[in-house]
């Protein structure tokens, strides 16, 4: 992004826009340079008007939710980063089940209050984190569910302004993968439940609740798990346990002890250290098993990411 790019967006939009912004204060990781230009838009209108101007100018730009599920690189990155978390706040739930929840809604929050009117179904997901924009593009899930069974349409604004609604009919979901258009941005989407016993409810959202505090290194920032399950005989946390890299450490980061498919910021860890973790990870399981592991994080700001 050249300066008269950055001064543009600074003076166009000043209570929403900053230069040189540090990225790990938007990272689940703590980990990331400054990008030259990240904003906040609060609202639809804001959103096209910063749309129409990054596509007529060819602006490098990436979009995200709270950060969850990334690794920026500490080189920082040289572009526009657009996040969604302060707007598309809305959430409207309704007693037989049918749910709007606009982009910027955190995920945590939704199933909190499906639960509260007795919708069913989506307790495994109470301890996901993120947006439910960034969940419903990776077809998020948890203990054998996932956001897309629930799924029934969305709205979208592509890279001109344009508005475009999508039906359930017209997206294919995969494990941690979905067919939504890459250059469209999610607003809100609607899903449909069942109503269930409370009882029950909250019997499973306890379950998943308390594996999840069980098995998982909470109490480290991380950005949840770092690679995709290679298949349903095998979890990617026990092939690297059992290639022996559970606990490794480099520099600041670690393979967690607790969940081989965490690595952890132990406190200032570099985007270098996550990086060479899984390198190690990879080349290990890949020697052992001849499995091939597929990220489930996205890389933001490296040169071969």
């Amino acid at each position: 992004m050249n300066k008269k790019n950055q001064d543009y967006l600074m003076k166009k939009f000043p209570e929403i826009s900053f230069q040189n912004e540090a990225l790990r204060k938007h990272s689940s990781f703590g980990i990331g340079g400054e990008a030259k230009v990240f904003m906040l838009p609060k609202n639809e209108k804001e959103l096209i008007q910063i749309l129409q101007y990054v596509n007529k100018e060819n602006i490098n730009v990436f979009f995200t939710g709270s950060g969850s599920n990334l690794l920026y690189s500490d080189d920082g990155f040289d572009g526009l980063i657009i996040s969604l978390k302060n707007a598309f706040k809305n959430l409207q739930i309704s007693d037989d089940g049918q749910i709007l929840a606009g982009a910027g809604v955190i995920l945590v929050k939704m199933v909190s209050k499906a639960i509260k009117k007795n919708i069913e179904g989506l307790e495994s997901l109470a301890g996901v984190p993120g947006t439910l924009g960034g969940a419903l593009f990776m077809n998020a899930g948890a203990y054998g569910a996932e956001i897309s069974n629930y799924f029934i349409s969305a709205k979208f604004l592509d890279l001109d302004g344009n508005t475009k609604i999508i039906q359930n009919r017209d997206v294919s979901f995969s494990y941690r993968a979905s067919s939504f258009p890459k250059k469209h941005i999610l607003i809100e989407a609607k899903f449909k439940c069942n109503v269930g016993k409370k009882e029950n409810i909250i019997d499973n959202r306890n379950k998943f609740s308390n594996s999840r505090k069980n098995s998982q290194p909470l109490q480290y920032r991380s950005a949840g798990s770092i690679f995709k399950n290679p298949s349903d005989n095998y979890a990617a946390g026990y092939l690297i346990e059992k290639a022996g890299l559970k606990g490794m450490v480099k520099g600041n980061a670690m393979i967690s002890d607790k969940h081989a498919n965490f690595i952890i910021n132990l406190g200032g860890a570099s985007s270098n250290d996550i990086i060479y973790l899984i390198e190690k990870v990879r080349e290990k399981v890949l020697k052992k098993f001849n499995v091939n592991l597929e990220l489930e994080i996205k890389l933001v700001g490296f040169k071969n990411g």
